[in-house]
């Protein structure tokens, strides 16, 4: 069992947040990760809120063992040549630890309030997240990249340094059956997904068709699942700590993003074999601020131990 953790960039100081992310570190959890956004997605959006890119080569210099990566990059914020040239330049910085994540994007007023083109449609943003994947593939491979589309243009471009790894991983976010999870089959090392257990199992036999379609190896991608837990020993305390974190992120009760798992540590290791049963074998927990030590901690020297030691699923 993997585990990451996803740290709320809004509604914190810097101090708290680098410190969330190195006790993750020193708690032994496989990869951080933060958003890549410029106003607050939960409750009001003109929260304060740290920008991605910066915040991962920060959190570079003061950890050493957790990959880094955007849960996940907006791709239209940046050309493809750009976005390949930063991650490898937070591969460098980190000693090979960069995890290059990329969606579509969904928040039309970020993109708006800035002038950047959302495009007209979620199909538009999926055909450019299609190519721009496919170009920053290239470049992080060292090819020589020309191509040219309505949206990008490029003229044998090529890149150095290299990635510190030899391939550098590429997770993509998303489960739109049609389009992202076809994305995901063609280019991705991992994917990010969300739901119940039906959900996750049917998206991820989605994900093989498209696999087996386009002759890759669906073995070759990593699945992860996103949960927000809370851990007590008392799940009406954990219940109570997680709408105090909302609370302090202004999100109003009842919005339909804040699903979360408020329980035991024992409530968590089912759930994780639960998915762990399904093929899902990394977690990532997303988490908001003020972030919250002891779930971080249980997570990972509590909760890991007991679904590793439960018996292989049988696929």
């Amino acid at each position: 069992m993997k585990l990451g953790v996803l740290l709320f960039s809004q509604a914190t100081t810097w101090r708290d947040f680098r410190d969330a992310a190195v006790l993750a570190d020193r708690v032994a959890y496989d990869h951080v990760w933060t958003w890549d956004h410029l106003y607050a997605i939960f409750g009001e959006p003109y929260q304060p809120i740290f920008e991605g890119w910066t915040s991962l080569a920060a959190l570079s210099g003061v950890t050493s063992r957790t990959r880094l990566g955007l849960m996940v990059g907006a791709n239209g914020f940046r050309n493809p040549g750009i976005i390949a040239k930063m991650a490898a330049t937070l591969d460098h910085a980190s000693g090979g630890r960069a995890i290059l994540g990329l969606g579509a994007a969904w928040f039309e007023l970020e993109h708006q309030a800035h002038g950047i083109d959302f495009g007209a449609s979620a199909g538009a943003r999926l055909r450019w997240l299609e190519e721009s994947v496919g170009i920053v593939r290239d470049l992080l491979d060292g090819k020589d990249v020309t191509y040219r589309s309505e949206k990008y243009a490029f003229d044998h471009a090529r890149h150095l340094p290299r990635p510190v790894q030899r391939r550098l991983p590429i997770m993509i976010g998303g489960g739109g059956e049609k389009k992202t999870l076809r994305i995901v089959a063609k280019y991705a090392d991992m994917c990010n997904l969300q739901g119940t257990l039906e959900v996750l199992r049917h998206k991820d036999e989605v994900l093989r068709q498209h696999c087996h379609d386009l002759g890759r190896d669906e073995r070759e991608i990593e699945r992860t699942v996103l949960i927000r837990p809370v851990i007590r020993d008392d799940p009406g305390e954990a219940e109570r700590i997680w709408q105090s974190q909302m609370r302090h992120n202004k999100v109003p009760p009842g919005d339909p993003k804040t699903d979360h798992v408020a329980g035991t540590v024992n409530d968590l290791t089912k759930l994780l074999r639960d998915y762990a049963a399904l093929g899902y074998n990394t977690l990532i927990a997303e988490l908001p601020s003020p972030f919250d030590s002891e779930t971080i901690e249980r997570l990972a020297t509590e909760v890991r131990p007991l679904v590793e030691s439960a018996p292989a699923p049988v696929h």
